[in-house]
């Protein structure tokens, strides 16, 4: 799956067995496989497209992920369901998404990249479609928890590690940034128009542009998409050296089952996993899902709410391309404490700044807390690669398992507290704690020892 695991088991293109003398060069590349024909990189290297396919359907699939925060209200008007029951299913989504990862790297290793990928957005498909006959709670669960938590787990920031591992040696931090950040543009393209459709139509046109959105990223997966730079007879872009596709490897989830024994065993691991967790709980557990909510709570619309959400995806898309940058030439534990610092900031003055109409110091909240979204990624996947090597993906995995899981409570959470309190102001302040609790974690990692 690594790149650099891959060379350091495997042959340079200069020790690839030859041709018999009276083949010509004509029949030599016509039998040899594609994976062993190494070939000379055009101007723009071919990693470039790959990570620009893949960020196009990152930013396909998004759309699933601006709707949860869009339905709580029209669900509780249109079913009288409470918000901790729709909280409830959408923490299901969010902790299958996390669940799902570890697995979906290991599925990748498996089956590559392409298939895994469009199965994922298959379901997302399907899941989301499902919604619209739906009548009862169970049902919100099982669609959109169940189905749509699959095939978005598939298609999680594990797809953009292996991608970056797979395709590029250097500038690695910044290719994670931009890819990372493929997922706050779709918010930027999908909740303006989501919120109009749900304010306009109703939620349930909305649920099918969802659907048919993913369904019509599938082709452009399977057509555009390689999986390994040796499909094509290139070495990944910084890579000294070309290096064959590796073989399948088989038993994906004993691999992923026994990459988390062998993690779970170190320290790095439970830090690493306790403020992804705290991450996860801060922006898509709290923010995502609550923030439209709470902002209709205080008098603002819909779509003005949902703007300022999208505008955060603007803003963050600007931060994680900076944070890769960042991770590239600084500490990333460092980088991690500043960043978890700054978002606990941010958070314990947003009950303040809530209101029926959008003032300036609520677009600096939107700014600031933008710029914070995930920048956290870069750093936190360097540091896994820094510690658990060819197994680092995979690792990743299951650190965001826990940035999923750490959603899932919050979601749910928020959905109890605004039930319990009438507000959602208890959940703002102990979630910008948490962030202070992440910022000192981070500073614990210790550095690995280069060898």
């Amino acid at each position: 799956m690594l790149a650099d695991v891959t060379q350091s088991t495997d042959l340079p293109p200069k020790d690839l067995p030859k041709a018999p003398s009276t083949a010509s060069p004509t029949d030599i590349a016509e039998s040899a496989p594609p994976s062993a024909l190494p070939r000379t990189p055009g101007r723009v290297h071919r990693a470039w497209f790959v990570a620009a396919v893949t960020f196009v359907t990152i930013i396909g699939a998004a759309a699933f992920a601006s709707l949860p925060g869009l339905l709580i209200e029209p669900l509780h008007t249109e079913f009288d369901w409470s918000r901790g029951t729709i909280g409830f299913a959408v923490s299901v989504n969010l902790a299958l998404y996390g669940l799902t990862a570890p697995f979906a790297a290991a599925l990748m290793d498996r089956f590559g990249i392409r298939k895994v990928v469009a199965v994922a957005l298959t379901m997302i498909s399907v899941g989301a479609v499902l919604t619209v006959w739906m009548t009862t709670a169970w049902q919100l669960v099982m669609y959109w928890g169940v189905l749509v938590g699959l095939g978005s787990g598939s298609m999680a920031l594990a797809f953009a590690a292996t991608v970056t591992n797979r395709w590029f040696v250097a500038h690695r931090g910044l290719v994670t940034g931009i890819l990372t950040a493929a997922g706050a543009s779709g918010q930027l393209v999908f909740l303006p128009l989501l919120s109009w459709l749900v304010e306009s139509h109703g939620w349930r046109p909305a649920a099918v542009t969802v659907s048919l959105t993913a369904l019509a990223v599938v082709p452009f997966v399977w057509l555009l998409l390689r999986d390994h730079p040796a499909d094509v007879g290139l070495a990944a872009y910084g890579a000294p050296e070309f290096t064959p596709k590796p073989a399948p490897v088989r038993g994906a989830a004993r691999r992923a089952l026994s990459v988390l024994a062998s993690a779970v065993r170190t320290g790095p691991f439970w830090l690493l996993a306790g403020t992804f967790a705290i991450c996860g709980a801060s922006t898509n557990g709290l923010v995502k899902t609550h923030f439209v909510p709470a902002a209709h709570d205080h008098g603002m619309p819909i779509t003005a709410a949902a703007s300022l959400l999208a505008v955060i995806g603007v803003f963050d898309v600007v931060g994680t391309i900076a944070s890769g940058w960042f991770t590239d030439r600084y500490e990333a534990r460092r980088l991690l404490a500043v960043y978890y610092a700054l978002r606990g900031v941010s958070l314990l003055f947003l009950p303040m700044l809530l209101a029926p109409a959008v003032h300036p110091p609520m677009v600096f909240f939107i700014v600031f807390y933008g710029l914070d979204w995930v920048a956290t990624v870069p750093p936190t996947l360097a540091l896994c690669r820094e510690h658990y090597g060819e197994d680092s993906a995979i690792v990743f995995g299951w650190v965001l398992a826990s940035h999923q899981v750490g959603a899932a409570a919050v979601a749910f959470a928020g959905g109890v507290a605004r039930d319990v309190f009438g507000s959602y102001d208890v959940i703002w302040y102990a979630s910008g704690a948490l962030c202070a609790v992440a910022a000192l974690m981070a500073l614990v990692i210790r550095r690995r020892p280069a060898v």
